[in-house]
């Protein structure tokens, strides 16, 4: 007897006409600038030679806000000093724990439902990724 697991299903960018819409559906109405901008500066310590900014992806999946990933380039070496973690990763998995780390990060500072709903959702599309191994060691 054999047993299927589903297969992972990739979130997916959304449409240029709906970029407006995406960070306070992420993040909150109140704290989508500030969300944006603790991505973006969790990137720049997670992958300080290579990350240097960019256009970023923001990516769904069955209509709801996931999070934010880097664009220029196709892999990064991320290092954290926090727990040790070094090795390198797609651009899709480097702005998951961005993100992930961002909304960790927010939530001790503000009480949002979306930065415990985001963290939630994103952390089970993670543990089905299939870098769920180098994104749980980065996080840990």
């Amino acid at each position: 007897m054999s047993m299927n697991t589903p297969a992972f299903t990739p979130a997916t960018p959304v449409a240029e006409d709906r970029r407006m819409a995406f960070l306070p559906r992420l993040f909150g109405p109140r704290l989508f600038l500030i969300g944006e901008q603790a991505v973006f500066g969790f990137m720049e310590k997670l992958s300080p030679t290579n990350y240097t900014g960019g256009i970023w992806d923001f990516c769904e999946q069955a209509g709801q806000p996931l999070y934010l990933a880097p664009t220029s380039r196709p892999r990064f070496h991320l290092v954290w000093d926090g727990n040790g973690y070094e090795g390198d990763v797609s651009a899709d998995a480097a702005g998951i724990i961005a993100t992930l780390f961002a909304f960790s990060h927010l939530s001790f500072r503000h009480d949002a439902p979306e930065l415990t709903d985001g963290f939630a959702r994103l952390f089970a599309h993670a543990a089905d990724h299939p870098e769920a191994r180098e994104i749980f060691q980065a996080i840990d």
